[in-house]
């Protein structure tokens, strides 16, 4: 049994993480820090945790030295306080968007600040197992993608891998008002956001940094924010290399994720839920993957769906301390998903 602490405990992402770690059955819960409700149950936050926890928030000071830190604070403070929670933890798994990146000057390019802790961004593996899995079995410090990047670089990967699409891509993201944080501002009450498609990044957005980084190709994203509270889907344009046909896509797709625990192809002609649909993955830890082939055209649309805050989230976290901990990888994630809903 390990010991664990959530740093952010309060937010959406820290009321997930609590809801998987309260209930893995290697994990026991020493630590909910939030800076805002000291000393207050953690089910009066989050109430769907009634009667499975009798914790209470503490402040940060508060918390002792324990296995593994999960840092759900908002973006820009845990590479402030990283050295802190090192030196109180063996294992750091940070969700923020901190050291997502490798490169100082693409972080400065899209954060609008200079890095506080850039010595350690070298040493941050990224927390996506279908490609680093090596990697974060020996890892000490982990860092989850944001959740439209972990959509949009697995709906592309296995054909970059392969070379069976053009150097460049174009994403367009959709994404639920959970993605916002439980802090957000005006823009995301109910009121305005009942009934709105709002693009709120046309150009620029942050997690196209991260795809360009783990596909290692150009890659453009638009977001755009929708009426579901949780949810992410992504629909990638790209050109096929000359000659490569629609069987040869599904191959690609078959063979990088027919092992992977959390990542479905979707390939079915027809029928209501013929390409993947955030809907009916709310809740759970799965990332469905589809496409479409215009092979007179040469083109391909790829599309990925997830809940933001499991496999774009806290689940990709827990799934990423199952592989460092050589647990079975699906430990504490095997929830389904919901339909209808």
């Amino acid at each position: 049994m390990i010991r664990v602490a959530v740093i952010g405990a309060a937010g959406y992402i820290g009321g997930e993480l609590l809801r998987l770690l309260i209930t893995h059955p290697k994990v026991e819960v020493v630590g909910a820090v939030s800076s805002r409700f000291p000393g207050k149950r953690v089910d009066g936050v989050h109430p769907n945790l009634r009667s499975f926890t009798d914790l209470l928030f503490c402040a940060p000071e508060d918390l002792e030295e324990c296995d593994v830190v999960f840092l759900a604070t908002p973006h820009r403070a845990a590479m402030t306080q990283i050295d802190h929670w090192n030196d109180r933890a063996k294992l750091v798994i940070d969700l923020t968007g901190d050291f997502r990146l490798d490169d100082t000057e693409v972080y400065e390019q899209y954060y609008g600040t200079e890095h506080a802790a850039p010595h350690l961004l070298d040493d941050f593996v990224p927390g996506i197992p279908e490609l680093y899995r090596d990697d974060l079995r020996g890892a000490d410090l982990i860092s989850v993608p944001g959740c439209m990047a972990v959509a949009g670089v697995l709906a592309l990967y296995p054909l970059v891998e392969r070379d069976l699409v053009d150097s460049s891509a174009q994403f367009d993201a959709r994404t639920g008002s959970s993605g916002s944080g439980a802090t957000a501002g005006e823009g995301n009450l109910h009121a305005e956001r009942s009934g709105a498609m709002r693009v709120f990044a046309p150009t620029g957005h942050r997690h196209e940094a991260e795809i360009s980084r783990h596909l290692g190709i150009p890659a453009a994203m638009t977001a755009t924010g929708v009426e579901a509270v949780r949810g992410v889907q992504t629909i990638c344009h790209a050109e096929l290399q000359p000659g490569v046909d629609t069987s040869e896509v599904r191959r690609a797709f078959r063979e990088q994720y027919r092992d992977e625990p959390f990542v479905r192809l979707v390939a079915q002609q027809r029928g209501t839920f013929r390409y993947p649909e955030p809907k009916i993955l709310v809740g759970s830890n799965f990332c469905d993957v589809g496409y479409a082939v215009d092979e007179e055209a040469g083109r391909l649309s790829t599309i990925a769906a997830l809940d933001n805050l499991m496999k774009g989230g806290a689940g990709n976290a827990i799934q990423c301390l199952n592989v460092r901990m050589g647990w079975p990888e699906s430990l504490g994630l095997s929830f389904p998903g919901l339909h209808p809903v």
